[in-house]
């Protein structure tokens, strides 16, 4: 599956910015789906990941309350809302999709298929 995500940029702290990941070549919703980060010096995270129904979801502690992550099966594509956006949110960000019977995954190597990553700039 190819991964194609947009949707980043440079806001004030306090602001928002809604990031999309649209899918194509196989069946999107046969996978979890999952949004990661990676900030400068520092190593990938995960931001946040939604199973293939979107009913269920995981967001990193330091995300938790600000960011929320959801899909549409239907347009082949999963969104990470960003709220409340902080300096330390600053990263590249990066949708993967996980193939897996279960999960959705907190582990970037579980996941196959990743995005080219969209650039986050939060200035204070």
């Amino acid at each position: 599956v190819q991964l194609q995500a947009s949707g980043g940029g440079l806001v004030q702290a306090g602001g928002s910015l809604r990031l999309s990941c649209t899918a194509s070549g196989r069946t999107f919703s046969n996978y979890n789906m999952g949004w990661f980060r990676r900030a400068p010096g520092k190593e990938r995270e995960l931001a946040a990941c939604i199973t293939k129904s979107g009913v269920y979801t995981y967001y990193a502690d330091s995300v938790k309350g600000r960011f929320a992550v959801s899909r549409d099966n239907a347009k082949n594509t999963v969104y990470l809302q960003m709220n409340s956006l902080r300096p330390e949110d600053t990263a590249v960000y990066y949708c993967a999709a996980d193939s897996r019977t279960v999960g959705p995954s907190r582990i970037a190597s579980d996941y196959d298929y990743w995005g080219q990553g969209t650039q986050v700039t939060v200035s204070s």
